[in-house]
C-alpha cells in the first residue's frame, strides 16, 4: 500500500477542473487499496459543502490548509509530512495559478525543492503563463516568474506527468531534470448515468423533433467567442436546436438569442448543473459542437465527457491537437478558427444519424481504450498505462 499526500489548489466542494480530477484520482487510488491524504486551501463561505459522498470519499482524508499556500500553510505541511511515516509520496496537481499569490508563489516552488527527502511526483495540468512580445510587460513578467516556478518544481521531481505532450517540451526547455515525463490524459469527471427515459424526455423538450446540438464547457474568455460565433452560424444555417451546458451557459444562451432573436425557442442554456444532470443532457444531444482556440487535446475534459457518453463530436484541429485525434477517426475535425468549416461538419453529423451513431461508437471505444480513469490509476501505481513522451 502506498500512502499518498496529494497537494492541490482546489478540491470538492471547490469547483474547477483540477478539483474534479483530483477527486477522481483520490477515489481511484482508494479503490486500488492505497491511502490518500489531500492538502487543499480553505473553503470559502460561498462554496457549498453538500455534494454527494460515498465510502470512497469518506476514506479520503481531506486537510484544509490555513491559507492559500502561504507561510502558515507551508509550515503546516512540513510538520504533518515530517510526522507521517516514511517513505512519503507527494503528488502535486500543478497549475501555476492554483497556489495563490496571483501565480507568483515562488516560495511554494522553493518549499517543494526542500522536500527532496520525499518522493515528489507532479501532474502538470499546465506549465507556465506564455511569454510573447505582443503582451504587456506585466504579462511577460508573469510568464517569466511562472517559468521559474515550474523549473524549480520539475527539478525536484522524481516523476512527472503532463496532460498533453506539448508540456513536456516546455518542461525540458525550463529544467535540466532527467526524471521521466509521461503523457497522462485527463479523463472525464462526468460519470455516465443510465436513465434512457429521462434522456428521451430531455430530447423531446429541448429538441422538439429537431436535431439537437450541444456544447459543454466553461465559456472562458478565449472559448466563448468561438462558441457564440459557431452557434449563431448554425442557427442561421439550419433548424437545429441547441443546448449549452456548464457554468455561464445561460448567459451565453441569452447573448446568442439577442443576436438571433428569431431562433429564441431553439436555444437553451442550462447554467450550472449537478454531474448527473450534465450526463443526462449530454446523452440527449445528437452532436456535440466543441471549438477550442488551440485545438482539441487530451486536457479538454469537456471533450472527454462527450466521448465517454458516446456522442458524435465536431471540434477543431489546432496547435495542441495530438495525432490520436486525427488517426482514431473518433471525432470530426475542422481547422481551428474556421467557423464555417466547423458548422458544416456539425450539420453533416446532425442530419446523418447513422454516421453520427458510428462516430459516437468510435468515440466511446477510444475513450475506454485510452482515456478512462483506470489508465491514470494504473500509471500512478507504476504500470505502463501512461505514454512516455519522446
Amino acid at each position: 500500500m502506498t500512502a499518498w499526500h496529494v497537494i492541490t489548489g482546489e478540491y470538492p466542494p471547490q469547483a474547477g477542473g483540477v478539483s474534479d480530477y483530483t477527486r477522481l484520482v483520490a477515489r481511484g487510488l482508494i479503490e486500488a487499496g492505497d491511502a490518500v491524504t489531500i492538502w487543499a486551501p480553505p473553503i470559502a463561505r460561498s462554496e457549498s459543502t453538500g455534494e454527494p459522498r460515498d465510502a470512497c470519499d469518506e476514506a479520503v482524508v481531506v486537510n484544509r490548509l490555513p491559507d492559500r499556500f502561504g507561510r502558515a500553510s507551508l509550515r503546516t505541511l512540513d510538520r504533518a509530512l515530517d510526522a507521517a511515516p516514511a517513505p512519503r509520496r507527494i503528488l502535486i496537481q500543478y497549475v501555476p495559478h492554483a497556489f495563490g499569490w496571483k501565480a507568483l508563489n515562488l516560495p511554494f516552488s522553493w518549499w517543494v525543492r526542500s522536500r527532496r527527502r520525499d518522493s515528489v511526483w507532479v501532474m502538470f495540468h499546465e506549465v507556465a503563463f506564455p511569454v510573447d512580445r505582443r503582451q504587456t510587460f506585466a504579462h511577460n513578467a508573469l510568464g517569466l516568474v511562472t517559468r521559474r516556478m515550474a523549473a524549480g518544481i520539475a527539478g525536484a521531481s522524481e516523476r512527472m506527468f503532463v496532460s498533453i505532450p506539448a508540456w513536456e517540451r516546455e518542461l525540458r526547455a525550463l529544467a535540466s531534470s532527467t526524471a521521466p515525463v509521461e503523457w497522462l490524459p485527463v479523463p472525464s469527471a462526468i460519470a455516465v448515468v443510465d436513465r434512457p427515459q429521462a434522456v428521451n424526455a430531455l430530447r423531446v423538450r429541448l429538441g422538439a423533433g429537431r436535431p439537437l446540438v450541444g456544447h459543454f464547457g466553461t465559456y472562458g474568455a478565449h472559448t466563448r467567442p468561438l462558441v457564440e460565433a459557431a452557434v449563431g452560424a448554425l442557427l442561421r444555417d439550419s433548424d437545429c436546436g441547441v443546448v449549452l451546458l456548464g457554468r455561464e451557459s445561460d448567459a451565453v444562451a441569452r447573448a446568442v438569442t439577442e443576436a438571433n432573436p428569431s431562433a429564441r425557442d431553439r436555444v437553451h442554456g442550462t447554467g450550472a448543473l449537478a454531474a448527473g444532470d450534465v450526463s443526462l443532457h449530454l446523452a440527449a444531444c445528437d452532436v456535440m459542437l466543441q471549438p477550442y482556440p488551440d485545438g482539441i487535446s487530451t486536457r479538454r475534459t469537456s471533450a472527454m465527457a462527450a466521448l465517454s457518453h458516446g456522442r458524435a463530436v465536431a471540434t477543431t484541429d489546432g496547435a495542441l491537437t495530438e495525432p490520436v485525434w486525427r488517426e482514431s477517426g473518433a471525432v470530426v475535425l475542422a481547422p481551428a478558427g474556421d467557423t464555417q468549416a466547423l458548422v458544416a461538419c456539425t450539420l453533416t453529423l446532425a442530419h446523418d444519424r447513422a454516421r453520427a451513431e458510428r462516430l459516437g461508437d468510435r468515440a466511446r471505444a477510444l475513450y475506454d481504450a485510452r482515456f478512462d480513469i483506470r489508465h491514470t490509476i494504473r500509471a500512478l501505481a507504476g504500470g505502463k498505462a501512461a505514454v512516455r513522451v519522446a
